[in-house]
């Protein structure tokens, strides 16, 4: 399980697992070789390319190739160093490219190996939130907080409201008390919640994820006193889910006479 993924709708994303400019062979239009192009690698398995770096995030993918069950190596066949091919489990087409290095190239070929074999992991927790996210927000049993908060989107600077249900280290958005199910949610385990002052001076809840990775997510509610109500009840729940190397470390710590079996 990742800490800070999203369990719907919501973005929560960590960064791409590789990224930088390869070569690219082509063989349509008018010019005909290699082409520089910016590579980007998503956690979903999916490779992402752009004209220009400054094109990610900002225009779509020129293309988007899926690399689950590909099949990616060194190709020797040009008699030139560096270059690896991808072939997707369709089978239809055959991508070229060309690194400026041997590492770069080793770089691109472990992430993209570990791309086509996805590992991937059931655990409880994860399905009972899922579940959750697909009831009603008064059908989920004994709720920790809820309420009305509003959520900072930091690429437009305005405040979306979302009905707030927080069980178990989760917090599930809504449209509304009357939806029928989760629009979006986010794991908390590992964040920190603080109370920060932004430019325009009011008073909102911080939650800080454990690694730059992630992001950072501003939520304001209807008062102070509501914003601490939800602090005090977001500290709580995510302290119930403590990572496995803090609670080694907590067990570790404790007095000599309480470790003993």
């Amino acid at each position: 399980m990742v800490v800070g993924s999203d369990i719907s709708r919501c973005p929560n994303t960590p960064w791409p697992t590789c990224r930088g400019y390869l070569r690219k062979r082509t063989h349509s239009g008018f010019v005909k070789g290699w082409r520089k192009r910016w590579f980007v690698l998503k956690h979903d398995g999916c490779l992402h390319y752009y004209r220009h770096k400054k094109d990610e995030g900002k225009c779509p993918p020129l293309e988007i190739i899926k690399l689950e069950g590909a099949e990616v190596g060194i190709d020797s066949s040009l008699g030139k160093p560096f270059v690896f091919n991808c072939v997707p489990q369709s089978g239809n087409r055959t991508f070229c490219f060309y690194a400026t290095s041997n590492q770069e190239m080793k770089r691109w070929l472990e992430a993209m190996d570990k791309a086509t074999h996805p590992v991937r992991q059931t655990h409880v927790w994860e399905d009972v939130t899922l579940h959750n996210s697909s009831l009603p927000p008064l059908a989920i049993k004994n709720p920790e907080c809820l309420g009305l908060l509003h959520q900072l989107d930091r690429s437009t600077d305005m405040w979306v409201q979302h009905y707030c249900i927080l069980k178990d280290g989760c917090l599930y958005f809504y449209a509304g008390i009357r939806s029928t199910q989760a629009s979006g949610g986010l794991y908390l385990q590992g964040y920190r919640v603080n109370e920060q002052t932004l430019s325009f001076k009011q008073s909102v809840i911080e939650l800080k994820p454990p690694s730059e990775e992630f992001k950072t997510f501003y939520f304001c509610a209807e008062s102070k006193a509501e914003n601490q109500r939800w602090i005090t009840a977001l500290k709580a729940s995510i302290k119930k889910w403590l990572p496995l190397h803090q609670a080694i470390q907590d067990f570790m710590n404790r007095p000599l006479e309480e470790t003993r079996m």
